[in-house]
């Protein structure tokens, strides 16, 4: 029902200014509404225009239209969201969204200065993100899919719908009597997440119907693990050092070296190694007992190489020694 779309509302308690990621769809508006009308004079709406499409311009007039009707401070950031090559469409959009909204935090100062920023995914996403990972077989992190919420330099960012199905975001937009613009590129199924929506999660519904409380639940213990993980890696990165020591590695079990590594990698030189790259890393690592063993490996987007009694990570344009 529209109810546990404002119940999760009524939940949500940010610290003010407020900003609203507002792409102009359903959810993006319900939550702009919503959070106007709670705190009028608080809270602000950014836009990113990612040139992309034919109807992009289409949604940044909505976004206007409505702002304008909410009395809501609009911030548009046109941006370049062509994909880089290796990298898929979705995820150059996600980084330039993200640019952006760093961009509109950095502008705000003193009596604007924003504090909190809240996205729009709910629990149809929510559940999506995790079937993604499932199919990728991802580890802990990855099966905890999307954070209700975290901190992203000095602002807290939300995502208060997590739990509130779709067809109930749509449902109290129609009762309030608001419109909302579709995103063409939602229906195309060369997309695997649009695949999963249009095929898979009503197959799963109808032999799981509590399925999005049920995996709500599964990402929330998997992040639980993943924060653990990532607190043990940090304890473990302190001892062996942020060019890992060889000798502190390899008194470390094979499964914290892993754990390690894989946070190193990610945390400090922003790459994450496959599967079979990290198994390869610490057959090497267990094999390094003399000095003239020599490690050079492909690791994510870059080398791991030995140095002494170091390890060191090199990006892959880098001339390594």
């Amino acid at each position: 029902m529209a109810q546990r779309f404002e119940v999760a509302i009524e939940g949500f308690a940010p610290t003010l200014p407020l900003a609203v990621g507002l792409s102009g769809g359903a959810d993006s508006t319900a939550l702009a509404v919503a959070c106007a009308r709670r705190w009028p004079g608080q809270v602000r709406a950014i836009h990113v225009h990612h040139g992309l499409q034919a109807a992009a311009d289409g949604f940044a007039q909505h976004c206007e239209t409505l702002c304008s009707m909410l009395g809501v401070p609009l911030t548009v950031c046109r941006v370049d969201a062509t994909a880089a090559p290796g990298q898929s469409p979705e995820d150059a959009a996600r980084r330039a969204r993200y640019e952006a909204f760093d961009a509109v935090v950095l502008a705000a100062k003193g009596d604007i200065a924003i504090k909190s920023i809240a996205i729009a995914q709910h629990a149809d996403d929510q559940a999506e993100t995790l079937l993604l990972a499932l199919s990728r077989g991802a580890g802990v992190a990855g099966l905890a899919a999307m954070p209700a919420r975290w901190e992203r330099g000095a602002v807290a960012w939300h995502r208060p719908l997590l739990q509130v199905p779709g067809a109930d975001v749509r449902r109290w937009l129609r009762e309030q009597g608001i419109a909302w613009v579709e995103d063409p590129t939602n229906r195309d199924t060369r997309f695997t997440r649009n695949r999963i929506r249009a095929q898979l999660l009503p197959a799963v519904e109808a032999v799981f119907p509590a399925f999005r409380e049920t995996f709500a639940r599964t990402a929330a213990n998997a992040w639980q693990a993943a924060e653990l993980l990532a607190e043990i890696a940090q304890e473990d990165l302190a001892r062996v050092g942020l060019r890992p020591a060889l000798a502190q590695l390899q008194q470390l079990s094979r499964a914290r070296q892993a754990n390690a590594l894989r946070h190193w990698l990610r945390h400090h030189h922003q790459t994450t190694p496959s599967a079979a790259q990290l198994a390869e890393l610490l057959d090497q690592i267990a094999a390094c007992t003399t000095r003239g063993h020599h490690i050079h490996l492909k690791v994510g987007r870059g080398f791991i190489v030995r140095s002494g009694l170091l390890l060191d990570w090199y990006d892959a344009g880098a001339v390594v020694p």
